[in-house]
């Protein structure tokens, strides 16, 4: 009996994640749709280099990482598509009263490193959005 209660608690705390996440989620896009988006990248513009096409938004386990998505314009593999992340929010599970995150950016050696440490979601996306390091780099 035990267990089916521990199972039913944990699935309740299972679903409460998936609605915060769902809510960051929907929170994220909206802010790349209406901030970066239009800031970093209002156009499209090919050119015979490596070339940004796409702001976009992705969540791998507990990190949701925001990047830049790019299209090569070289000869030899014109089309070919590939993601740079440049920002990344790690979720803090060890705060059950409130969704919160540390703000790593990435590097051009490719690790990231923390910018800021246990931020609400509003916070980290003001700080996104005002900090230098932490937006794409077009």
């Amino acid at each position: 009996m035990t267990f089916k209660a521990d199972r039913q608690e944990e699935s309740a705390t299972h679903g409460q994640r998936s609605v915060s996440l769902a809510v960051v989620t929907a929170s994220c896009e909206r802010f790349i749709a209406e901030i970066l988006k239009p800031k970093f990248l209002p156009d499209v513009r090919p050119t015979q280099f490596n070339y940004p096409v796409d702001i976009l938004g992705k969540w791998r386990g507990s990190k949701y990482s925001f990047i830049v998505r790019y299209r090569s314009g070289f000869p030899e593999n014109l089309g070919e598509e590939f993601n740079a992340p440049f920002t990344r929010l790690d979720h803090l599970e060890d705060c059950p009263a409130e969704t919160r995150f540390n703000v790593l950016w990435r590097r051009h050696t490719g690790q990231w490193w923390p910018r800021h440490a246990s931020v609400t979601l509003e916070q980290a996306l003001h700080l996104i959005e005002t900090d230098g390091l932490l937006q794409p780099h077009l």
